[in-house]
């Protein structure tokens, strides 16, 4: 039996019939049309898709739809102004952290997860939380550096 439920996704307001037993990953890529949430390993190991539920990196495969009624939502697609990207999707581009970029989206918002929480991480928190999500291409190192720049420019910012 279906239920009415809205989830706000980067800002917006979705009022949507979903199935109780429906992921919120496959309600916001085919019900919302926000495909930057990747489906990789299905069992939340991979990370590819990722999002921030209440500013807190969760893997949306794991996550009932239902669970994330009247809570804030943000996806990749949420990340950037308009044209104007991110801090970290810049970043990623700048530093080279990105090659077939599947899990790219999954990757900056863990990021961005870690940032809002801790906006000074030193490498070695930068390295454990990137851990957590699976990357086959780029060994990690360059994603490191555009996290750690990212974390350093804010710095910079603060103290100005």
């Amino acid at each position: 039996m279906e239920k009415s439920i809205t989830l706000w996704v980067n800002g917006q307001r979705f009022t949507l019939e979903v199935e109780p037993h429906h992921l919120l990953l496959d309600v916001l890529r085919e019900r919302v049309g926000l495909t930057g949430a990747r489906r990789g390993c299905e069992t939340g190991n991979c990370g590819s898709c990722t999002i921030l539920l209440d500013g807190k990196a969760v893997r949306s495969c794991l996550q009932l739809a239902v669970r994330a009624r009247d809570r804030a939502i943000q996806t990749i697609e949420g990340l950037s102004e308009g044209e104007k990207l991110h801090p970290l999707q810049r970043a990623f581009m700048e530093k080279g952290a990105l090659e077939c970029g599947y899990c790219t989206s999954g990757m900056i918002l863990l990021a961005k997860g870690l940032l809002d929480e801790n906006p000074t991480p030193t490498e070695e928190e930068v390295r454990r939380v990137l851990a957590s999500n699976l990357c086959r291409c780029t060994g990690y190192q360059k994603m490191i550096q555009a996290i750690l720049a990212v974390a350093s420019d804010t710095q910079a910012q603060r103290t100005r």
